[in-house]
């Protein structure tokens, strides 16, 4: 085993790290960040984040981290994106709405929809604009901002706040709870009620055969790669990750290492500026280690985190893995 400690003296290593994690958790303050101050590393491409930090401030409806979480939600950050109902750009602009509302905003004398450069100031202008229309209805300005966006402005007015609509309720919770996962957290993120067992399960698979797409399935012989196992972890507590090591990176708010807590999600990648290429993912169980799936020939086991290509951590949430969209299947990143 890895770091040359035993099976049987690692299960009461654990035991021992999340029972007094979670005592002194006791003392953080709850309730998170209750609004955006800045993005968290990488959780926007280096590539665009200058666009989102500039324009998410262009009016008090909106924030960094809430416009990112929308383009992540409608692109994914890709800005040759097209959709089924020609949805274009990593704004997903229809040209109709684009003609309207499409703006230059790189100077450059063209509106062009597939350029991220005016696509990202104009979501930015459309929602603030929005925010505009249904000013004067009761409610939180964002919430309402964005039920316009969805089923536009003249249903939030009549409804006087978001409308009864499932669809438009759906969107709107969940790009507010995607916003905490892009937000640079203000105070300490609050400890989490299902990671204690998490990490019982992922506990009980050391010394377990890696395998590579493995979900530990009969047809797998109970073997994970380090997704798989991390999302079979969750969905012992009524927590449905995805599959992918980079779509689990935005199921909830991300504390800095000094507040890493047991069951915590640990990312690593080779470009710390972009978290769409995390490749790695493990479970971490305190003192600087995780309990992680490697790779091709090693078996489940303890390693430490602190690597050049540590990326960050992700704090588990219900409400962050419910509001993450739906991603086609892909090839695990492990």
């Amino acid at each position: 085993m890895a770091s040359g400690i035993g099976i049987g003296v690692c299960l009461t290593f654990v035991a021992l790290l999340v029972v007094g994690t979670y005592s002194a958790a006791a003392g953080i303050t709850k309730g998170g960040r209750q609004g955006a101050v800045g993005l968290v590393k990488g959780s926007v491409p280096a590539l665009y984040q200058p666009l989102v930090e500039k324009w998410g401030n262009l009016c008090p409806a909106l924030n960094p981290a809430l416009l990112a979480a929308q383009l992540y939600t409608e692109s994914n950050w890709k800005p040759d994106a097209l959709s089924h109902a020609d949805a274009r750009g990593i704004a997903q602009f229809i040209p109709e709405t684009w003609a309207t509302y499409g703006i230059d905003g790189n100077g450059d004398g063209r509106r062009d929809i597939w350029d991220p450069s005016d696509a990202i100031p104009s979501a930015a202008s459309y929602d603030c604009q929005l925010a505009k229309d249904v000013a004067q209805v009761p409610g939180d300005v964002s919430d309402n901002m964005l039920a316009a966006y969805n089923a536009g402005p003249y249903r939030v007015i009549k409804a006087q706040g978001v409308p009864p609509i499932n669809e438009t309720q759906d969107y709107v919770k969940s790009i507010r709870a995607l916003e905490k996962s892009f937000a640079r957290p203000v105070g300490r993120v609050s400890p989490s009620q299902q990671a204690a067992g998490a990490v019982y399960f992922a506990q009980k698979q050391l010394g377990t055969p890696y395998l590579w797409g493995g979900d530990g399935t009969a047809a797998d012989s109970g073997r994970f790669d380090c997704s798989g196992l991390t999302k079979a972890a969750y969905e012992t507590v009524g927590v449905e990750l995805p599959r992918v090591a980079n779509d689990q990176y935005n199921a909830g708010s991300h504390p800095s290492r000094s507040e890493l807590l047991p069951g915590d999600l640990v990312f690593f990648s080779d470009d710390l500026t972009n978290s769409r290429e995390i490749r790695h993912v493990g479970l971490y169980v305190g003192g600087g280690y995780m309990i992680n799936a490697p790779y091709t020939g090693a078996v489940i086991r303890f390693d430490k985190i602190d690597t050049p290509d540590y990326f960050g951590a992700t704090r588990v949430t219900k409400e962050g893995a419910e509001a993450l969209p739906e991603r086609s299947p892909a090839t695990p990143k492990a």
